[in-house]
């Protein structure tokens, strides 16, 4: 299984929703409290791009250096429709500085030097450590897991439920097929949740024979779960 600071990482670099908070902003529209991109320094630290006249900026600005505390909320969403959407999130906390001169003109970058994070997702919440953080890489399928997943949804709606004759005593007697929808992916397998007639919904963990690093492989990996699933 990925581990809590990969599953963190790999929210920050994801298209997910992210807010920055900061104490005492001025009266801040919830869209200027969202980075415009965002992306993880050789130290671990956050780059945060935000419009110059943003409250986030101007409270980074009032600031002496390194001693305003901020924390960045990260909300990750299913990219399908499927009962209770949101996946997980996460949050990372630390102290917000503002480095001139390193984006496009009329754009402030921020640093958020990382004290502590965590994740509350499909997996469970953890702590996780800043250099835990640094160290960990993104998940490799993260930047076309939300096209992989509406593709298995739209494209491949059989093959989906026949991952139902793998769940074994799970769904013995339990009446009609629940419909299943691909929740999650990752380089070690795939999430279903299962959507029963009544309403109710479970979740099926689907592991690959070996990890994922790129199309070729996910598709191998796709073709031998569905294989098993047919038998």
């Amino acid at each position: 299984m990925p581990s809590a600071a990969e599953r963190t990482r790999t929210l920050v670099q994801s298209t997910c929703s992210a807010v920055l908070l900061v104490p005492g902003p001025d009266a801040a529209h919830p869209g200027q409290l969202m980075p415009e991109s965002r992306a993880v320094g050789p130290e671990g630290d956050l780059l945060l791009c935000f419009a110059t006249g943003s409250p986030v900026v101007r409270a980074a600005a009032r600031a002496g250096d390194g001693e305003l505390p901020a924390v960045l909320e990260l909300t990750d969403v299913a990219p399908v429709s499927v009962p209770h959407r949101i996946r997980g999130r996460a949050r990372i906390a630390g102290w917000l500085t503002a480095l001139p001169g390193l984006a496009a003109p009329g754009r402030t970058m921020l640093r958020l030097e990382v004290s502590g994070a965590s994740v509350d997702d499909l997996w469970g919440a953890r702590e996780v450590e800043p250099e835990d953080l640094r160290d960990a890489g993104a998940d490799p399928l993260a930047a076309h897991e939300a096209e992989l997943l509406q593709h298995l949804h739209t494209a491949h709606a059989e093959q989906m439920a026949s991952l139902s004759a793998l769940l074994g005593e799970r769904s013995a007697g339990r009446g009609p097929l629940p419909r299943a929808v691909p929740l999650a992916l990752d380089r070690f397998g795939l999430r279903v949740r299962f959507v029963e007639e009544a309403g109710t919904c479970f979740d099926a963990r689907f592991d690959f024979p070996g990890p994922v690093r790129d199309a070729a492989g996910l598709q191998r990996a796709l073709y031998t779960l569905f294989e098993a699933a047919a038998c």
